[in-house]
């Protein structure tokens, strides 16, 4: 059963290593996304499984200990989720996942297992939600780490360029999550959600699946904010 949930975003921007000199201007939500792992920590589960974007159009699951790096945007630093198992070579997390993998890392997460599961966006909402119910079953007390991102088109220098349709897309999220409403996560629009390039939908879908066996879950939001015009919200579900 699912005891607790953290929603985090995922762009490799928080990783200060990444980001060089633009490192301060996202302190406050690297800060909102310890509280959020706090919380996970605190809920004692057997098994924490870290969702986030993927670029298959299944589902793909990735065994503690799988390895990632941020050598793809130019800097030399290699993360891995949870402790080495002796998973072969070859097979990295992508992006979401391993900056899961760096939050954890960052924050010394021994509490539980550790397991990654990316979910792509052509993934329906009622397969995402599928996946979410499986997770949830797993073990006694599950936890998850939600990685996603929403719009990307808030203002003119985002990367998809401003949509007035991405303010009130996020508010609604935003209300969502801080509310922990599953059956509005179940019915957000797939096909806005891609035009908006929200990189969040399927995990926070599969987030809903997982929370259907524990109606009394309650959400807090803990940051709302558009840095560089994408939306990056973080909040807990327990």
């Amino acid at each position: 059963m699912l005891v607790a949930a953290a929603v985090c975003p995922c762009p490799p921007l928080l990783v200060p290593e990444v980001a060089a000199g633009a490192a301060l201007e996202l302190d406050t939500v690297r800060a909102a996304c310890t509280d959020a792992l706090g919380v996970l920590a605190a809920a004692r589960p057997d098994l924490l499984v870290v969702v986030g974007p993927g670029d298959g159009a299944d589902p793909e699951t990735y065994p503690e200990g799988t390895p990632g790096s941020f050598r793809g945007f130019g800097v030399g630093l290699d993360v891995r989720l949870g402790p080495d198992r002796g998973v072969p070579a070859g097979r990295e997390l992508p992006y979401g996942l391993a900056v899961g993998a760096w939050l954890l890392g960052r924050t010394g997460w021994a509490d539980a297992p550790v397991e990654g599961l990316a979910v792509g966006e052509t993934l329906t909402a009622e397969r995402c939600a599928e996946e979410g119910e499986a997770v949830a079953d797993r073990a006694e007390r599950v936890a998850l780490l939600v990685m996603g991102d929403a719009s990307a088109c808030r203002t003119l220098k985002a990367p998809g360029y401003l949509d007035e349709r991405a303010a009130p897309f996020d508010a609604e999220l935003a209300r969502a999550l801080g509310a922990a409403d599953t059956g509005a996560l179940r019915a957000l629009d797939t096909g806005l959600a891609r035009e908006l390039k929200v990189s969040g939908r399927a995990p926070w879908q599969v987030l809903a699946g997982a929370a259907a066996g524990n109606p009394v879950l309650e959400g807090v939001l803990l940051h709302e904010d558009a840095p560089y015009g994408v939306g990056y919200l973080v909040a807990t579900w327990a």
